[in-house]
């Protein structure tokens, strides 16, 4: 609640806040209602004691005093102000273990927007920063609704078996900081939004019970992709800036960033990451003496949160305002790269941007992402459920629009295309790519894709683009085929290209029927891609050349009609990537 300073003793919450340069935290979310509160309510010190930490009713003061006037009894008066059932403390000297003693109360989710924001809000004029603030504001708290709508339950009986969606929404108090943990404090714009598990039942008594954790922890990763989906364009919105896709490690996932920033300025903002690759070899190293091989994905993950648990360093005790910190910044910065790399960063920004939106077309096409989508997935996991093709989705929105809106629901529509059309089932609860539907008649296709998936020494998402451009190539092959043997072209939907000043109405649900087909162009981002894409192409071409020669043309229809008109815009589409940033 005081950011990384610490609070002498005594001292009161919001003159400490001030001191450390924070702003006092505010209530979110639609449960608020149920407990007497407002959306930007300032959250107090004693409404976080009692409703985060002991489960009562954040105005349980008043609700107590009031029932003992009435003569009910201290016990009874107590119990009416919990939310639920009692906490119950684990006192055992049996119990180590701290998370076995202390209740379980909330979540704490992190806000976080990609390194280049960071830089921008820092290093800009006022104007860029309160812009970005607002665009934080906005991606977050309908993040928050998505939670809500879409993906909260509330759990009761033994094991919690019994699980139905939330009546009111949630509680949440968010609560924003300015900076990172580093030995010098570096920019790090980001909100923890606390989410109370107390909730109501969708009874009509509106009995209290606690959220489903599984269910929020399991679709942290798509909602960190909505996120960014919502925080890109935004920022595109309101300040003409464009993203393009940056890669951090190779072979892995790249980063979605604002166009035009330094790249020299990122390593001056992160760090903490470079501290971390300073301390990983010597881990990594010791991992490879103990078991005689490099560590694998899971175990390479596992390495990397050892670095960071060691190299974290204590909370910064100067407590200093946001004036001061950014003045801080401003002059670090200039003393590192110059004054023309920090007075040039919006100006550098908008013209990159347009250079950008002068390339990229942001039209989806649904049968491409589709096949994007399932063939990623299915390389990275072998079987998967929803929610993984949901961020994946939303990633490829991401890469696609690079900041421009999209249509809500759209992500939705790309995942039931995926589900209807290119997965089976594979034991209980999952699924898995259908490669007869990916490979309706060219098998030798096939060839392409198997040295690609089985090729262990690549990293997981190398293997998976390669495996989706020779996919993608091999259907636009089949999809140009088809046209030629005068075949209707379906109607097509375009994704609108105009930035929005201000953000469309947040819709959940899954809209009804199919979406047809769109024309978006391919961008191989190695030349490896384009050899193996060139290969599958040419094989398609001499299986359909075959085919003609032994069964003849396809007949023309007697009258042939004219396609609908397609609206175009000039560009290319890249690699999806998830970003640094986004819900932790």
């Amino acid at each position: 609640m005081v950011g990384d300073g610490h609070r002498p003793a005594g001292k009161p919450l919001r003159a400490a806040q001030d001191e450390a340069g924070v702003p006092p935290g505010v209530w979110k979310g639609r449960g608020l209602a149920a407990v007497g509160l407002n959306a930007g309510d300032v959250v107090t010190e004693r409404q976080a004691e009692l409703l985060l930490g002991e489960g009562r009713h954040p105005d349980a003061d008043r609700i107590e005093h009031e029932l003992l006037a009435q003569g009910e009894s201290p016990a009874q008066a107590r119990r009416a102000t919990v939310l639920g059932r009692p906490i119950a403390h684990n006192r055992s000297p049996k119990t180590d273990k701290a998370k076995e003693r202390t209740p379980w109360l909330g979540f704490d989710l992190v806000f976080r927007p990609p390194p280049t924001v960071h830089i921008a809000w820092a290093l800009g004029d006022d104007k860029a920063r309160l812009v970005l603030e607002l665009c934080q504001d906005i991606a977050r708290d309908q993040t928050l609704a998505w939670f809500e709508d879409a993906v909260a339950q509330i759990r009761w009986g033994s094991g919690g078996k019994h699980r139905k969606p939330i009546r009111d929404g949630l509680i949440v108090a968010v609560f924003r900081h300015y900076e990172s943990r580093a030995a010098e404090s570096k920019p790090l714009l980001h909100d923890h939004a606390v989410v109370s598990i107390r909730t109501r039942r969708p009874d009509d008594k509106g009995t209290w019970g606690n959220l489903s954790a599984d269910s929020l922890m399991t679709h942290i990763v798509a909602a960190d992709t909505l996120y960014l989906l919502y925080f890109m364009e935004e920022v595109s919105a309101r300040l003409g800036w464009a993203w393009e896709p940056r890669e951090v490690t190779p072979g892995h996932r790249p980063v979605m960033e604002i166009a035009g920033i330094d790249q020299r300025l990122i390593g001056w903002q992160s760090t903490r990451r470079q501290q971390i690759e300073d301390a990983l070899p010597v881990l990594t190293a010791k991992y490879e003496e103990k078991h005689g091989h490099a560590p694998g994905e899971r175990a390479a993950y596992a390495l990397a949160c050892q670095a960071a648990d060691q190299t974290r360093p204590p909370k910064r005790t100067e407590l200093l305002s946001l004036t001061e910190l950014r003045k801080r910044w401003r002059t670090s910065a200039i003393r590192a790269y110059g004054a023309d790399a920090v007075d040039r960063l919006a100006e550098q920004a908008r013209a990159t941007a347009a250079a950008v939106w002068a390339r990229v077309r942001p039209v989806v096409d649904i049968a491409l992402a589709a096949v994007d989508v399932v063939t990623v997935v299915y390389v990275m996991r072998g079987a998967f459920k929803r929610h993984h093709l949901l961020a994946e989705a939303r990633r490829h929105l991401s890469c696609v629009l690079r900041g421009r809106p999209h249509e809500p629901g759209l992500d939705e529509r790309i995942v039931q295309t995926v589900v209807d059309d290119y997965t089976r089932p594979a034991g209980r609860r999952m699924m898995t790519a259908d490669l007869r539907a990916l490979y309706p008649r060219d098998t030798e296709d096939q060839a392409v894709l198997r040295p690609l998936t089985r090729r262990r020494t690549a990293a997981p998402y190398e293997r998976a683009r390669l495996a989706a451009d020779a996919l993608k190539v091999r259907a636009q092959a089949v999809r140009g085929a088809d046209r030629l043997g005068s075949r209707t072209r379906p109607p097509t939907v375009t994704v609108p290209a105009a930035s929005r000043s201000r953000p469309r109405p947040f819709h959940t649900g899954r809209k009804a029927g199919r979406v047809s087909e769109q024309t978006t162009d391919v961008d191989t981002v190695e030349q490896t891609r384009r050899t193996l894409a060139e290969a599958a192409l040419a094989r398609v071409q001499e299986g359909a050349r075959e085919r003609a020669l032994t069964y003849g043309p396809r007949p023309q229809p007697a009258s042939a009609t004219a396609p609908p008109p397609h609206t175009q815009q000039p560009g290319t589409q890249h690699t999806p990537g998830r970003a640094t940033g986004g819900v932790a």
